[in-house]
């Protein structure tokens, strides 16, 4: 009995240490996780913003996986680990073409700074063509 519970709490501290190593990149937005591109002209076309990330741990923060919710928005990220300290970005270019009226889409961002993914948001209303 006294040999399980050694091993048991062994175990336990693995696990726990290797879950504070994971944790050690942060994931942090600088400025807003919203960004609204305010009333925009289909006509006009794609309109992009780009999120600053910025890593506030102590390894190298790795962004896995950007998904936007929706076909008509498209990404681009660091794919280079982002250092202790130092910035990355996430490019979103939004396309209007055919989807006039009011919209809000999602950009879930997978990386090892953050448990499950961290959501931004793009919004907006589009001007119908003439």
């Amino acid at each position: 009995m006294k040999r399980l519970f050694i091993a048991f709490t062994l175990i336990l501290l693995t696990a726990s240490q290797a879950s504070a190593q994971q944790q050690e990149a942060v994931f942090a937005v600088v400025g807003e996780s919203i960004h609204d591109f305010g009333t925009i002209k289909e006509a006009d076309g794609a309109v992009t913003h780009t999120f600053k990330v910025k890593n506030e741990g102590k390894a190298p923060l790795i962004i896995s996986k950007v998904v936007p919710s929706c076909g008509c928005t498209s990404e681009e990220w660091s794919k280079e680990p982002i250092a202790p300290g130092k910035t990355g970005e996430i490019k979103i270019t939004y396309d209007p073409t055919g989807r006039p009226n009011t919209f809000t889409r999602t950009i879930s961002v997978y990386s090892n700074g953050y448990t499950g993914s961290y959501v931004l948001t793009i919004k907006g209303v589009v001007e119908a063509k003439k």
